[in-house]
């Protein structure tokens, strides 16, 4: 058996030799911090959580509410990506018009958040389940109900400010296809499934499923030709499900930051109008991505692909940014409305983000104060 010495010594090993990656041995440095921080001078220093905020002690998670219900997300999540695999597959989209030529729904939205509820609600009858989507009250096939849970969750320690949470406390904002536009036009990259958990009307853990990460290792054309072959490439999987937890940290990914100096900024590809391009051109980028869907634009930010995450447009709503903002404050980033206000998620709240997103990695008060003061006239929290 090791002796104490070389524990503390394997823990702060790990700690810097991995750090500024996702792959924090959290689980033993929370450990070690609850145990022994009063007793050797100097360990709390080493001892923190990949956020960057002292971690809480920590409890088993499989006999709590919240680590069970993220533990099941993550495989309905998983699940629901093989909806919207599905549906593009069989080569019916079964595309609406839900208000307008930009705010489309599919047959893949439409299964996936039936999936995901009937999932969730069965296994928890007491939860607060809000879907993007307007749907009918209907028997669920079977065959869309995913029973199961990811046990490596259960693994991990629960944060001890959430261990007493009931159920009945949560509230689940669901997105089961963000990203619809481009899921249509075939840039199925943009595509991801959101499920996030809020708790007190903040948003403390999230589960994003990015069905077709990865898919871009084949040869386009051939894709585009052969939606119904869509598949990874030899070397890699098809699809990965990110997941994290406040206090306990994200998983899934590589952190990467963009390098010093440079302002990359990522914004709608479809929804932008004058307020969302002069936000943006004030920001003095050194680039501009014009992607689909918010939970892609935030995965954007955590692997390093862009400095700022601008929309300064009504548009967003709740399940667009909860699960995504989660993942961003776990690794130590920022999300807020356009007049840095922390959004809110309990279950009356208006579902429409009224006055924008502003995200960031890093430096989010200098981008925060690029905001002109006319943008902020012009958006009503």
């Amino acid at each position: 058996m090791p002796s104490f010495s070389r524990l503390i010594d394997s823990a702060k090993a790990r700690y810097w030799t991995q750090r500024g990656t996702w792959v924090y041995d959290n689980a033993l440095l929370l450990l070690l911090k609850c145990l022994w921080s009063n007793v050797v001078p100097g360990l709390s220093p080493f001892l923190s959580c990949r956020s960057g905020q002292e971690p809480e002690c920590t409890m088993a998670s499989s006999n709590t509410v919240l680590m069970r219900l993220v533990a099941s997300a993550y495989s309905i999540a998983q699940k629901a990506g093989m909806i919207v695999r599905r549906v593009i597959a069989e080569g019916d989209l079964g595309i609406v018009e839900k208000t307008c030529a930009t705010d489309l729904q599919t047959k893949a939205d439409r299964l996936a958040q039936m999936s995901i509820c009937s999932s969730l609600a069965r296994k928890f009858p007491k939860l607060t389940i809000i879907g993007e989507e307007d749907l009918p009250s209907e028997e669920v096939d079977q065959e869309l109900i995913e029973d199961s849970q990811w046990e490596e969750i259960l693994k991990q320690p629960c944060p001890s400010q959430y261990s007493a949470i009931k159920e009945e406390d949560l509230v689940v904002w669901v997105d089961p296809l963000d990203g619809t536009k481009e899921y249509t036009e075939g840039l199925l990259d943009n595509v991801t499934v959101l499920i996030g958990i809020a708790y007190e009307g903040k948003a403390i853990a999230g589960v994003i499923n990015q069905p077709y990460y990865n898919y871009e290792n084949n040869e386009k054309q051939q894709f585009r030709e052969h939606r119904n072959e869509a598949k990874a490439g030899p070397d890699a999987v098809l699809g990965r499900t990110i997941w994290g937890v406040l206090g306990l940290g994200a998983f899934g990914f590589q952190l990467k930051e963009v390098p010093a100096g440079k302002h990359i900024i990522t914004t709608t590809r479809s929804h932008s109008n004058k307020l969302v391009t002069d936000c943006v051109a004030a920001m003095n980028p050194d680039a501009v991505l014009r992607v689909g869907g918010a939970g892609n634009k935030i995965i954007q930010l955590i692997e390093g692909k862009a400095s700022a995450y601008v929309f300064a447009s009504p548009g967003c709503k709740k399940w667009d940014t909860c699960a995504p903002e989660v993942i961003l404050h776990a690794v130590g980033g920022k999300l807020t409305d356009i007049h840095g206000n922390v959004l809110q998620y309990h279950k009356d709240v208006k579902h429409m983000n009224s006055a924008g997103v502003l995200a960031t990695l890093r430096n989010y008060d200098y981008y925060a104060s690029r905001v002109p003061e006319s943008i902020k006239n012009a958006l009503v929290p």
